[in-house]
């Protein structure tokens, strides 16, 4: 992996861009953000990602033959357009091929989480600590409940673009609907907001993730039942996971992460559930690059052969 790496995290509000020289994340040529603009449509995102390409290339002083982006959406690769992204005006439309004619280059686009997995395998925890690791699922907690899967050091991407949604897969009932037709799902009870509605619930008061930590530390036992109930269906929902995967290693991001008892409580739930006579031995450990995964995973797509777009 000699020649630069470029890539784009696309959000809801910003787009990043990164060049990484020799694809290794202690070069770092170019990172700047512009705004998306989102709100102003499609065509202005698509003028804004020119803008962001054209500063890249500027910098570097020639134009990269591929670009990587990141996005909270899901390409489908049947119809080859955009769903579940956050801007929606991004959904329904064939980002990849008008980026691909607009800026004169092969363009490769994923899902943040897969941004996420690659970015720990490649440049992260797995990289540093299980640099022998051939499976690893990598994990957001967050504002949403997302996952991403690396096999050999490639993101898969799967037959319809959903490879590793562990967030969509049913749970439990009380999660209630999902935005996204179902109820249930993973993110319904495991997300920032749904343990956050799940505190109100039964306390009648509302209050942020981080203020119900600290009172379970308190003792209150609500927010005790609260951080009870995160690790235990936690380990109920990543033992699917193990039992069809079962990765080498298990990498969590996201603001939910912060959790410790995910990682102290964690494993003896996952035991209820495995198919493996109460033996757990993967590896669940926190994410070591913050905010800079997901623009250094939309690099790393364009890193290697394999990926399915």
């Amino acid at each position: 992996m000699n020649e630069s790496l470029w890539g784009i995290d696309l959000g809801g509000t910003k787009a990043e861009g990164v060049i990484l020289g020799r694809g290794d994340v202690e070069k770092i040529i170019f990172r700047e953000r512009v705004e998306t603009g989102a709100e102003k449509g499609y065509e202005n995102i698509l003028r804004q990602l020119e803008t962001l390409v054209n500063q890249m290339e500027a910098k570097a002083g020639y134009r990269a033959k591929r670009l990587g982006i990141g996005t909270p959406g899901t390409l489908d690769p049947e119809l080859q357009t955009m769903r579940g992204c956050n801007s929606e005006c991004l959904n329904g439309m064939p980002l990849k091929e008008d980026l691909s004619k607009r800026l004169g280059i092969d363009v490769v686009i994923a899902n943040d989480a897969n941004c996420f997995a690659l970015a720990e395998t490649r440049s992260g925890i797995v990289k540093r600590d299980y640099p022998e690791a051939r499976i690893v699922f990598g994990v957001i907690l967050g504002t949403g409940v997302g996952g991403g899967l690396v096999v050999h050091g490639t993101a898969v991407y799967g037959h319809h673009g959903i490879a590793g949604e562990w967030g969509h897969n049913f749970l439990d009932e009380s999660g209630g609907p999902c935005y996204c037709g179902k109820a249930g799902c993973v993110e319904t009870v495991l997300s920032g907001p749904a343990l956050e509605r799940y505190y109100c619930s039964r306390s009648g008061t509302n209050r942020k993730l981080s203020e119900i930590r600290e009172l379970a530390g308190r003792g209150d036992n609500i927010a005790k039942e609260t951080i009870s109930r995160l690790v235990s269906y936690f380990g109920r929902a990543i033992s699917v996971v193990i039992n069809m995967v079962d990765p080498d290693v298990i990498v969590l991001g996201g603001g939910v992460s912060q959790v410790p008892e995910i990682f102290s409580e964690g494993k003896e739930h996952v035991r209820k559930y495995i198919f493996n006579n109460g033996r757990v031995s993967v590896p669940i450990v926190p994410a070591l690059l913050g905010d800079s995964a997901g623009v250094f995973g939309a690099a790393f797509l364009v890193a290697g052969e394999g990926w399915q777009t």
